[in-house]
């Protein structure tokens, strides 16, 4: 068992106690988070003359090795080391002896392990926004080539009124962009540097925590050190986001299960994200969007479990908080992964616009425009959704959509009825009629994109 703080105590820990206590298991995806925060506090000590500018020099040469050879897999990782600080630091020591020991000068690992999970974090921020990006990407381009595809639009999961594909795929791409919006807001909030706090009350050595905090692209040191090591708000916002994103990701996917079946087909996904049954030979089945709705609530129990973990701490550090890293770690990738997997299962998906096409047909998703129609004659609304809902029930009775109607039929159930319906209720007029901001017409939608095209050549991390 190697551990750096055993002068206090004259026994040696239980190994059952010290393997429940270690972290390396999982702390240790971050040791290139850990050796450049290193380096950048020798770096500063030897600026303050703390230690040596000589010393200064060997130890970040060391530690630059070191990242190096852990890369490169020269050098692994031991288990045997309690956690990742105590594996480089030790590992320093072994190679620069004395000058090895000075490293952890005017710190503590409670600061060391805040700023650690707080680069990883933010890393993993920019990494998850630039997934975002490329979903956003395809999704503008699957509506920039179905401005006129004509599907039904749903409520209750019932059709209710005739839109397009790209008006439909327009609701998502608000989702994720809203999504983003959040990931900037929490970088904004979370970028600045613990490193300096100490244990919790500073240090009475001289460091200049605004120059850490500039050798680490942050905007500057935390303000208060005891918040310094025991604030992980950033954290919680962060999987909270995530478990959104997923969330999004979740409510997308189950409509590509209904597309995909055999009752809507409007949807045929490429056999790379598709697999089949080892029974039933005619099966395809939309595994991804599967997984990717099954793996919501793995995120979600990341974002319940920190909440629950924190929500009794007394300030400042509590050995509780080492419980914010491995189920954080696991949503992390977890919805970086879904969020690429969704992204190149959309970009290959074929869409049956034929079949949305004869589905908005056939689903009465046009009964609205012809109670608007009546209204348009002088008919009260209310009397005209009446008539509308008789002319439903009849056509249920016969099998047949509204516009198969013959005008002599719909003038026996209101005379006001004239051969100009069947151009007022087809489903391209239900459509391009509806020219508001956000509507689903061709007008609005060029708009929209535009405006989409527009926000996709920014990028809020050329800004932070």
């Amino acid at each position: 068992m190697a551990q750096l703080w055993g002068g206090r105590f004259t026994k040696e820990t239980d190994q059952l106690v010290y393997n429940f206590n270690a972290s390396i298991s999982f702390d240790q995806k971050f040791y290139k988070e850990d050796i450049e925060g290193s380096i950048a506090h020798v770096t500063m000590l030897g600026k303050q003359g703390i230690i040596s500018q000589a010393e200064s020099n060997d130890i970040v040469a060391c530690l630059k090795q070191i990242l190096k050879e852990v890369e490169s897999g020269e050098l692994e990782i031991s288990s045997k080391y309690e956690d990742i600080h105590s594996f480089v630091e030790a590992t320093l020591i072994d190679r620069l002896g004395d000058t090895g020991k000075k490293l952890h000068t005017g710190r503590s690992r409670n600061d060391q392990v805040a700023l650690d999970m707080r680069l990883f974090t933010r890393k993993t921020v920019k990494e998850t926004d630039d997934e975002l990006k490329e979903l956003l990407a395809v999704i503008l381009k699957i509506m920039k080539e179905n401005t006129q595809t004509i599907m039904p639009g749903f409520t209750h999961l019932q059709k209710a009124q005739p839109i397009t594909l790209a008006h439909h795929m327009g609701a998502y791409f608000e989702m994720f962009k809203r999504d983003r919006s959040r990931l900037c807001d929490i970088y904004k909030r979370m970028n600045y540097c613990p490193l300096g706090s100490g244990a919790l009350a500073g240090t009475t050595y001289p460091l200049d925590r605004d120059y850490t905090a500039q050798l680490l692209d942050f905007y500057g040191p935390t303000l208060n050190s005891m918040d310094g090591v025991s604030d992980r708000d950033y954290l919680i916002e962060f999987l909270s986001a995530l478990s959104t994103i997923m969330m999004h990701l979740s409510r997308f996917s189950e409509e590509i299960i209904i597309w995909n079946s055999n009752e809507y087909q409007f949807v045929e996904i490429d056999d790379a994200y598709s697999t089949g049954s080892s029974i039933m030979p005619q099966k395809k089945n939309p595994d991804i969007a599967e997984l990717v709705r099954g793996k919501t609530g793995r995120v979600y129990g990341a974002l319940m479990s920190l909440l629950t973990t924190m929500k009794g701490i007394p300030l400042a550090y509590n050995k509780d908080m080492q419980e914010d890293k491995e189920l954080a770690f696991d949503a992390f990738d977890t919805a970086k992964g879904c969020i690429a997997l969704f992204t190149g299962m959309i970009d290959t998906m074929k869409f049956n616009k034929d079949v949305m096409r004869k589905s908005a047909n056939n689903g009465f998703t046009n009964a609205t425009d012809a109670a608007d129609y009546l209204v348009k004659k002088g008919v009260p609304f209310r009397d005209a959704h009446g008539i509308v809902g008789r002319i439903v029930l009849y056509c249920i009775d016969k099998g047949i959509a509204i516009d198969d109607m013959s005008i002599d039929e719909l003038k026996a159930i209101s005379p006001v009825f004239e051969e100009d319906v069947f151009d007022a209720i087809s489903m391209e007029t239900c459509v391009s009629t509806r020219c508001t901001v956000g509507a689903p017409s061709k007008t609005s939608m060029d708009k929209v994109i535009a405006v989409y095209d527009e926000y996709m050549k920014s990028n809020w991390q050329n800004e932070v």
